[in-house]
């Protein structure tokens, strides 16, 4: 299983978790878990995701986020999770 880490960060409003899971949808892409929290009006989520399913290389899953990056002005961080835990590891 390939997994990947994605962070999700801006100002609160309606529809972020709504406008991430149905791009990770279309793309085929399965959520494994997820958390997400507001702190003083800043909204933060996490996401591990199952990238098996996406017919497309990591580089262009990344550039299917754009259009939401720009729309509601959020900042979307894919990372590889074999890539996430080598530099965590101690």
């Amino acid at each position: 299983m390939t997994k990947a880490l994605i962070s999700v960060t801006g100002q609160d409003t309606t529809g972020i978790i709504a406008r991430v899971a149905t791009k990770l949808s279309e793309l085929n892409i399965n959520i494994l878990d997820i958390t997400q929290t507001i702190l003083s009006g800043c909204f933060t989520m996490m996401m591990v995701v199952d990238l098996d399913g996406a017919q497309m290389e990591f580089a262009a899953v990344d550039e299917a986020f754009q259009p939401i990056r720009e729309e509601m002005h959020l900042n979307i961080h894919l990372q590889r999770m074999d890539i996430f835990d080598a530099m965590h590891r101690i």
